[in-house]
């Protein structure tokens, strides 16, 4: 058994990781503020299990971070915490300031402290592993892809402050040794997603029978992740992974916003048909572009693939159908989220 503090543990990918972490018998010390995107019925199954200690607390927060390193001794953390959609970060920039980058400073700060302070061994084998995003890396035009070496060019407030806290991580490996390690992600999917994002806003917005809306002409290009998959790939470095170096994870499933859209309504036409017998794709609706909104994400994984033998596997038609399917029988989950936190409406068009 391993013991692993784990920051955003509630949140998506954070959930999926703890939940996959627990069933292989580790202990997960889970420490969430259960901000609006977090959510603790995401782990329902394991909320009495001795080996899930949830704290809810900011990483902000050096004492009650302190304080769980030296009682628990993780051997790892894994850093997931952060605020993480564009939209909302074109609207109010400050709590992406707050949490990705002094957020992330003051981890490291408590991190390397409590490193120090180890016994030789456990010195040896503890790593610091920091989850971020390709988006750090800019825009791509119609072909390239970006790799470890990418130059930085962040395009978005949350961009921006992922790609500070990325330099954060680094520098404390450079001066003070601490072993940390990046990763760089494509854009995730799969169930207990926010419905803010992509892929669960138009299956939601289908199943409540509301317009699906698609920035600008829906020619933009991302390459999606199933969730599972990333885990995996973090499971890969953490286990062997080299300290100050960074990992590329992403799913090979290069697909416009447009051609995710049809999918979807493919996918829901075959599952969960309309009650008017009409296509689901009758409903999508163009809608004026994002500021600032990146062209293309296309992510070269050589690097994760030939050093630690990973890769994805699920495909993405696989994955987003399986997606579907979960949100058309856990309408009770998203449907609160979207009555309590989440309207639906559109974010981030204070610009358009």
């Amino acid at each position: 058994m391993k013991t692993l503090l784990v920051t955003g543990g509630a949140g998506f990918i954070g959930s999926q990781f703890v939940r996959q972490r627990l069933a292989q018998g580790d202990r997960i010390i889970n420490v969430d503020l259960l901000t609006y995107a977090s959510n603790l019925s995401a782990l329902h199954e394991f909320e009495n299990y001795n080996s899930h200690i949830f704290v809810k607390g900011n990483i902000g927060d050096c004492e009650l971070i302190e304080q769980l390193l030296f009682e628990y001794l993780p051997e790892t953390i894994v850093h997931f915490a952060a605020e993480s959609h564009v939209d909302r970060s074109i609207d109010n920039s400050t709590d992406f300031i707050t949490t990705n980058i002094v957020g992330t400073h003051q981890l490291l700060v408590t991190s390397n402290k409590y490193w120090q302070n180890l016994s030789t061994e456990l010195k040896k084998n503890f790593r610091f592993i920091h989850i971020s995003t390709d988006e750090v890396f800019g825009s791509l035009g119609s072909t390239g892809t970006f790799c470890e070496t990418t130059s930085y060019d962040p395009h978005s407030p949350y961009s921006a402050s992922k790609a500070a806290s990325d330099h954060l991580v680094r520098s404390w490996y450079h001066t003070f040794a601490l072993p940390t390690i990046i990763t760089n992600c494509t854009n995730n999917y799969g169930p207990y997603q926010f419905p803010e994002k992509l892929i669960p806003m138009l299956i939601s917005a289908a199943l409540n029978n509301q317009p699906l809306p698609i920035y600008g002409e829906g020619t933009n290009i991302r390459d999606w992740l199933y969730v599972d998959d990333h885990c995996s790939a973090i499971d890969k470095v953490i286990s062997e992974g080299i300290p100050g170096e960074t990992y590329c994870i992403g799913g090979k499933s290069e697909r416009s916003n447009l051609e995710v859209a049809l999918a979807i309504c493919n996918s829901l036409d075959s599952l969960a048909p309309r009650e008017d017998g009409k296509p689901h794709k009758n409903a999508i609706k163009f809608v004026p572009d994002r500021p600032g909104h990146d062209f293309r994400y296309a992510m070269d994984i050589t690097k994760i693939q030939t050093k630690l033998g990973w890769e994805p596997i699920i495909k993405f038609e696989d994955g987003l159908h399986n997606t579907v399917r979960w949100y058309i029988h856990n309408q009770s989950w998203w449907k609160e989220l979207r009555k309590k936190v989440y309207d639906g409406k559109r974010l981030g068009i204070s610009l358009v």
